[in-house]
């Protein structure tokens, strides 16, 4: 337990990295794309005010989330990450479609002008520092299981390539293409709301105790391997932030004794947080019904 409150503390230390390098590309971005007429660059600043108030609510998810357990919440507080995180998917959806109306406005009244040349270095210099971040978070994301931080690394990466995009619209731009640089702040425009839509389905999934069909299957096919469980009779799986939650039932020999069925619950427990990471399992023991006729997996995980 004090190793995932642990691992909590250093996602926030690379969320708030992101926030330092989001708040100083955001000025920058807003400043030079102003000065130097460019849609794209004022597009892409925009884009990092929404990362700024998105990783500002996921710090807080974070911080949440380490609380104990408690009278009202004995599972823990983990799901404020994900409350975060869905908050965020809000506020990119209303920053997105703000971009994509700016940018359609401009492009029908041909408002595009030609952005100065300074607008390209500092869309192709916060292009190479959110890849470095996101290569920092990335990695440190697959060291502590962090969902929310290898999320953020993620949109780091987005942004990075967004920043890229932006530098290659300017250079279209100066050369005979003003127009190409209000279609390029259209695509980010875009690629916003799908990253809002993403996020927001992959939260609402979490929350509404949705789980992956597929691992069900990979626990199923592992624990019906253990000596003494004579099938898995059902599997219901849910998050909380970063942690699974399992109950399963088990069938096993009606002649078994207390001492060897408890065994064997141990031995899944055991199985599932080792190899897949499962945060907690709760196994339920029943005797072997010899007329069951078995289901197929999607049946017997579905719930």
């Amino acid at each position: 337990m004090q190793e995932r409150y642990q691992n909590l503390k250093i996602a926030q230390r690379g969320v708030l990295l992101n926030i330092t390098a989001y708040i100083v590309l955001t000025l920058l971005k807003l400043v030079v794309g102003q000065l130097s007429h460019s849609a794209t660059l004022l597009a892409d600043g925009s884009n990092n005010l929404t990362d700024i108030f998105s990783s500002c609510a996921i710090m807080v998810g974070l911080r949440l989330a380490r609380r104990p357990p408690d009278e009202h919440h004995q599972y823990g507080h983990w799901k404020a990450e994900t409350i975060a995180t869905l908050l965020t998917s809000l506020i990119m959806l209303l920053v997105g479609l703000s971009v994509l109306y700016s940018s359609i406005r401009d492009l029908f009244l041909q408002e595009s002008s030609i952005p100065d040349i300074h607008a390209l270095f500092v869309g192709l210099f916060s292009g190479c520092v959110m890849y470095i971040i996101y290569l920092r978070n990335t990695k440190r994301a697959a060291a502590i299981h962090s969902e929310a931080l290898a999320a953020i690394a993620k949109d780091s990466r987005n942004d990075a390539w967004t920043s890229f995009s932006t530098t290659a619209a300017i250079i279209g731009a100066n050369f005979s293409m003003p127009w190409l640089d209000g279609l390029a702040a259209l695509i980010i425009g875009l690629l916003i709301l799908k990253t809002a839509y993403n996020i927001f389905s992959a939260s609402a999934f979490s929350l509404s105790d949705g789980f992956d069909d597929d691992l069900l299957d990979e626990y199923t096919a592992a624990v019906q391997k253990i000596p003494g469980v004579e099938l898995v009779h059902n599997i219901q799986g849910r998050s909380y932030g970063a942690n699974i939650f399992i109950d399963i039932i088990i069938w096993v020999d009606p002649q078994m004794t207390v001492r060897q069925s408890h065994h064997i619950t141990e031995k899944i427990e055991s199985l599932l947080r080792r190899k897949y990471g499962v945060f907690d399992t709760d196994v339920h023991v029943e005797p072997w019904d010899i007329d069951y006729e078995p289901q197929q997996p999607n049946e017997l995980n579905s719930h």
